[in-house]
């Protein structure tokens, strides 16, 4: 099995699974023992990626989605709680736009599509957020969309994640100190 294949039915199983193309628990919840899978797993394809070896990937909807994971998901689990965790979220931006360009994003399932999408939903710049916002309506699911806009509504009022602040070594305002101790001001 290819590399591009492991990472693909690492995140979504198989497509013979029972729950391939379905939402997965263990995608958006603090797990340990998932991180450190991630990392023992993952890390060298991680690294190959960021230094360009894997470039070639980027010829097929398959293999972008594999690096926009690797760029945009995989790294918020091997380098939870650190700055590593969001620096190569630019990389994943530019590939979901490769997707989009290329006409790949179209090739995707459903659940697929959320993981192209959430690189623009992750960034700090506002353009992003609305390009997250318009991908999410297309997919048509509430609870998407209702993420997308409470993304979109922290980057409109704050123009970053107050909640990274602390792992960016960045200096909360007040206004961010009072918005972080509300229900909902992280994800």
């Amino acid at each position: 099995m290819d590399r591009i294949q492991e990472i693909l039915d690492f995140w979504f199983l198989p497509e013979d699974h029972e729950s391939y193309g379905k939402p997965r628990e263990v995608w958006f919840k603090k797990d340990a023992g998932f991180d450190a899978e991630i990392y023992e797993h993952f890390l060298d394809d991680f690294e190959k990626a960021e230094a360009g070896i894997y470039l070639d990937w980027t010829e097929s909807a398959r293999g972008s989605l594999a690096l926009v994971l690797l760029f945009d998901q995989f790294t918020r689990n091997m380098f939870r709680d650190s700055p590593r965790a969001f620096a190569a979220d630019g990389k994943a931006r530019e590939i979901a736009r490769h997707m989009l360009s290329r006409g790949y994003y179209d090739e995707l399932n459903n659940v697929q599509k959320q993981f192209a999408t959430l690189p623009f939903e992750h960034s700090e710049d506002i353009e992003d957020q609305k390009l997250s916002m318009q991908l999410f309506k297309k997919l048509g699911s509430d609870e998407l969309i209702d993420y997308a806009e409470r993304h979109y509504v922290i980057i409109e009022k704050f123009g970053r994640f107050p909640h990274r602040n602390e792992q960016m070594g960045r200096q909360s305002t007040k206004e961010e100190e009072v918005f972080l101790k509300e229900p909902n001001s992280s994800f």
